[in-house]
């Protein structure tokens, strides 16, 4: 069964398509690549998400091949060279790509890992705290982690241990490594207090993007941040039931420009319109391929 556009037998495509710029994005940012914008309403989002819901109770296998699918994209967006038949053979029969780094294998089965853990553990709804962040960052980095030694200590990556240093992406400078853990706790006391709250389909979507694009805003670990806050995001997904969500790998300049413009406006308005548009156009192409 394809699960999320996961297509065992075909090589990975990465070209962007080409459309023409919409709304406030084309307007106020300046985007490489952006993917069509929301089509749907909030309302038809939801009812597309409760038929996506029935279509897949029972269906065997999905689950598994829709984790792999969500791994694939979320590490090639990180550096992987794995096809999607490639980590398919990986995670299915333990098939290395000679041809391929032994590095990327490592980083799509620890991804794979961490991303039936935030499932479980979102599923008996335990509490988010740092210790919760710091096991995501643990098991994304477990093989391809370092300790790292600073004038300020040693901290090690694989271990999941908060950054001893300042991280730049760019022009960009993330908090200071002092600051981290203060944040990371805060960050999960929002969070842990949000979860009660959105009872809404809208509520509970929002949040989950919203918790992605904090965590990787704070930027708190010395590696896998990127991978460690979208599974943040799988993780509230989970809570509410709700399919799972991902960042599709040929839209990766779209992404980084929907969460700088968000730093930039101070508003998560850009980065959850690009966010709701990559559910939309997931949830569109899983549905179709489960009805045909």
């Amino acid at each position: 069964m394809a699960a999320y556009g996961f297509r065992p037998d075909r090589q990975n495509n990465l070209k962007a398509p080409q459309c023409k710029l919409r709304g406030f994005f084309a307007e106020k940012t300046s985007l490489h690549y952006l993917a069509p914008l929301v089509v749907m309403s909030w309302s038809e989002l939801e009812a597309l998400a409760q038929q996506h819901r029935r279509l897949t109770q029972g269906a065997v296998d999905y689950e598994r091949y829709a984790h792999y699918a969500i791994t694939h994209h979320s590490t090639v967006l990180e550096g992987s060279t794995l096809t999607e038949a490639q980590v398919f053979d990986l995670l299915e029969f333990g098939k290395t790509a000679p041809e391929r780094p032994f590095l990327h294998h490592e980083m799509v089965a620890d991804h794979y890992r961490a991303l039936r853990f935030v499932v479980h553990e979102a599923r008996r709804h335990r509490p988010p705290d740092a210790a919760f962040l710091r096991q995501i960052a643990a098991l994304v980095m477990r093989n391809t982690g370092a300790a790292i030694n600073t004038i300020l200590g040693t901290y090690d990556i694989a271990a999941g241990d908060f950054r001893l240093g300042t991280v730049r992406a760019g022009s960009r400078t993330f908090p200071a490594y002092d600051k981290v853990p203060r944040l990371a706790d805060e960050l999960c006391a929002r969070l842990q207090d949000e979860l009660t709250k959105a009872n809404t389909f809208q509520q509970q979507c929002e949040l989950a993007f919203a918790a992605h694009f904090e965590l990787v805003s704070l930027h708190p670990f010395g590696d896998g941040n990127g991978r460690a806050s979208r599974l943040l995001m799988n993780f509230v997904q989970s809570w509410f039931a709700l399919p799972l969500g991902m960042v599709a790998a040929a839209d990766r300049l779209p992404y980084i420009d929907a969460l700088e413009a968000a730093r930039h406006t101070g508003s998560l308005a850009p980065f959850h319109a690009f966010m709701r548009a990559q559910y939309e156009q997931q949830l569109r192409r899983e549905v179709q391929d489960l009805t045909s």
